[in-house]
């Protein structure tokens, strides 16, 4: 469950549900001697560089990698119940291949058992990440509980987040690699609505052999026409007409949909339509018909599609040339946003009195990022691997707002600054001192991964503004930053772009599901000296960004 933010009333059920979870997540990332320090040349970042990739050239490759799955599974030292299905192919400039692969174990999923492997144009493997290094075997493939317990288990633990189901979706064995000693599981998922009225996918991971939980998380994640849009002004929409009929479909950027629910809360809605083409009036109205929001949602779907695309070559949220879809007027007054993956697509609630749409453009791109990352790391929605997840969130969520470049909403390291969910104008989220928003971290401790996601993201967020803009006083866009670092030591940035490419590739080559901060500052260190080399300043400077953030 990844809506925009957690409510404060719901702030103590939500640590306590990740300090349970945060402290299985130990793993880390685990990497090659010979990954950690790439070859480096003065060109070395062009050559690292991901090359974009043909709809037909990446499934090519993708058929490829499978075919030989089996031959890589035992190369890496894989057992031979153990087989690997291939998720996603980058190749860089210089023909390195980074393949993802999924485990199975018998047949069955391992939940925390992703890895990448890294390999040279010649076909030399030149190293491999894991989520866990720990070896994948069990004694036994029979339960000793019954599913009906696991799924009982799930449905207390969705009652907890106000889940009004008293079924469970399903159970399934897996085999659950995400701390310590792998072991047989069930993995129980629960749906209905949470107390908020967010929607619910609640997935618990359970000992299949004590009935102990291991593991939980939500699975969902929170956010040419004339577009007259109610927070980034007047702005061109790419629309379809059919027959007479304008309807808000952008066919050139993979078919990306806007749907009405008209503050219902389940199915996909109806597609907005119009006869003149221009959308909204620019100012909010609790109508259901409303096409303002609208207006908005579509707008950030085109420029983080955009931002995608022309800063790093990726074709859509899970570059395949594929748009996911919007839908609008969520429920009635619910003041949240969220990505889920089952449905691929984004949904906006209309805020209080339904007249505060939570539609504005880092909303609309922090939300998409979270299928780009469920896409490539995966990164579990628990502990410091969820915080990295929603730090991610909002890293590229900026990076959209700075790309777009609209005059109406400024590109700032201030996040949902314009939807003034607190009512006294203040942004939900600060990057540059994350404690201003009264509950995130700016530096990283033991305790970090027992807060909710929300907040633990605060030290992956100060990294990225210390990475791209430096420490200390300083005036952007109109906004003062003032930021503070944890040893006092002054950081100069390497400016917002190069920060934006080292994250990107750290996510996309060098991060898994169980990544922690730690890990997180390795796979970065990864990126940047692949990128830059290891000797260079952008290097020296990621290592000098964690530490003020006080990880070492």
């Amino acid at each position: 469950m990844s809506p925009l933010y957690a409510r404060r009333k719901r702030t103590t059920l939500a640590v306590a549900t990740a300090v349970a979870a945060g402290a299985l997540l130990s793993t880390g990332l685990a990497t090659s001697a010979s990954a950690q320090t790439p070859a480096e040349s003065g060109a070395r970042h062009l050559a690292a560089a991901p090359t974009a990739l043909t709809a037909a050239a990446r499934t090519s490759l993708i058929q490829q990698a499978q075919a030989d799955a089996t031959g890589t599974a035992r190369s890496i030292g894989l057992g031979a119940k153990e087989k690997l299905v291939v998720k996603d192919v980058v190749k860089d400039a210089d023909g390195t291949l980074h393949t993802r692969y999924e485990r199975t174990y018998a047949g069955l999923p391992v939940l925390g058992g992703d890895l990448i492997v890294h390999t040279a144009k010649s076909g030399r493997t030149e190293g491999v990440t894991k989520a866990t290094e720990a070896a994948v075997k069990v004694a036994s493939l029979k339960p000793q509980i019954t599913a009906a317990k696991a799924e009982k288990q799930a449905v207390s633990a969705a009652k907890t987040l106000g889940s009004a189901k008293s079924t469970a979706d399903g159970a399934r064995k897996v085999i659950w690699a995400g701390s310590g000693k792998p072991v047989l599981a069930y993995e129980t998922v629960v749906g209905g609505l949470q107390d908020d009225g967010t929607p619910n996918q609640l997935h618990v991971v359970t000992d299949a052999a004590t009935g102990k939980k291991l593991f939980e998380y939500q699975g969902i994640e929170n956010a040419t026409g004339t577009g007259k849009t109610l927070y980034s002004g007047t702005v061109s929409l790419s629309t379809n007409l059919s027959g007479s009929t304008y309807q808000l479909y952008d066919t050139t950027r993979g078919g990306h949909k806007t749907y009405n629910l008209a503050h219902g809360t389940s199915g996909t809605g109806s597609l907005f339509t119009d006869a003149d083409n221009i959308w909204g009036t620019g100012t909010a109205s609790s109508s259901s018909t409303d096409q303002t929001a609208a207006a908005d949602a579509a707008y950030g779907a085109q420029e983080t599609w955009d931002f995608y695309k022309a800063t790093f070559g990726r074709s859509g949220i899970k570059n395949n040339g594929v748009g996911a879809y919007s839908r609008v007027h969520y429920g009635n007054s619910y003041v949240n946003a969220f990505w889920d993956d089952s449905c691929f697509c984004m949904t906006y609630g209309d805020g209080s009195s339904n007249t505060h749409p939570l539609t504005s453009l880092d909303v609309a791109g922090h939300e998409m990022s979270h299928g780009v990352t469920s896409n490539t790391a995966g990164l579990n929605y628990s502990g410091e691997s969820g915080g990295l997840n929603e730090a991610t969130s909002d890293i590229f969520g900026t990076g959209v707002e700075f790309y777009a470049n609209n005059t109406t909403d400024k590109g700032d390291y201030l996040i949902g600054e314009k939807i003034d969910i607190n009512g006294d104008g203040t942004p939900l989220r600060y990057m540059d001192k994350p404690s201003k928003d009264g509950g995130s971290a700016d530096y990283w401790s033991s305790s970090v991964g027992s807060k909710d996601v929300h907040y633990s993201s605060g030290v992956a967020n100060h990294f990225f503004y210390l990475l791209s803009e430096g420490s200390g006083s300083k005036t952007i866009n109109g906004v003062s930053y003032n930021s503070p670092t944890y040893n006092g030591a002054a950081v100069t940035g390497i400016g917002r772009a190069k920060a934006l490419q080292i994250w990107y590739k750290a996510l996309t080559t060098y991060m898994t599901s169980t990544t922690n901060y730690k890990a997180a500052r390795t796979a970065t260190l990864n990126a940047a000296s692949a990128l830059y080399g290891s000797t260079s300043t952008e290097y020296k400077t990621v290592a000098a960004a964690w530490t003020a953030v006080n990880v070492n």
